[in-house]
């Protein structure tokens, strides 16, 4: 596809977009769609630019930097997953909410692989920005409380961890193959997180899994 070279109808969309409040969600779309189709790396602002139709120095009017726009970016991404999580069974079947809550984690990961990499990776410095920091302490703090359903006594920090770990081991062997690597025999992501979420229900109700902390 030929690149526009109009440049006096770019400046009027970015004119339009800008003063209708669109600038933002155009940069974020276009960014999305990138990180998509060719990962984290991929992501520049110029690019990005180019792709929403407005001049290099737009983005820059929302996202002090690169990282700013991948935090964003990253934002959104839990901010689906939460979503994902809001739509779990009832609270009152903790073992079906714990099972389904693994398996919406994995699933979110297959459907937004470089989303979910850049979201859990070291490209962003979370501590750095307050709204991503909540969106992700929003999708543990959720964990927790299932896990807390499960009988497991509050703050229940450490049982969450491992919990997180569980599912985060899941599709990470998943989405890079490993399975397949080592194994003679296909295995179903959906089977496997399901087995592993009921082995690990499964040891946190035993009598030396039932000590508080």
């Amino acid at each position: 596809m030929a690149r526009k070279t109009a440049k006096p109808a770019a400046r009027r969309d970015e004119d339009t977009t800008y003063h209708h409040g669109d600038l933002r969600k155009a940069l974020l779309e276009a960014a999305a769609a990138l990180l998509a189709a060719e990962g984290a790396g991929a992501v520049g602002m110029r690019e990005i630019a180019r792709r929403a139709g407005v001049s290099h120095a737009a983005p820059y009017r929302h996202y002090a930097s690169r990282e700013a726009l991948l935090a964003d970016l990253a934002r959104s991404g839990f901010e689906r997953l939460n979503r994902r999580f809001a739509a779990l069974p009832a609270p009152g079947e903790p073992e079906r909410r714990f099972v389904e809550m693994a398996r919406a984690y994995v699933r979110f990961a297959l459907d937004e692989p470089e989303t979910w990499r850049l979201m859990f990776g070291e490209t962003v410095d979370k501590q750095d920005y307050p709204d991503l920091m909540y969106a992700s302490g929003l999708a543990f703090d959720t964990l927790r409380q299932v896990v807390q359903a499960l009988g497991v006594a509050a703050p229940a920090t450490l049982e969450s961890l491992a919990a997180w770990a569980m599912a985060h081991g899941v599709a990470r062997l998943v989405l890079d193959h490993r399975i397949d690597a080592h194994l003679d025999v296909r295995v179903d992501p959906d089977e496997l997180v399901v087995r592993a979420a009921e082995v690990f229900i499964a040891g946190v109700r035993s009598p030396r899994a039932g000590r508080g902390r």
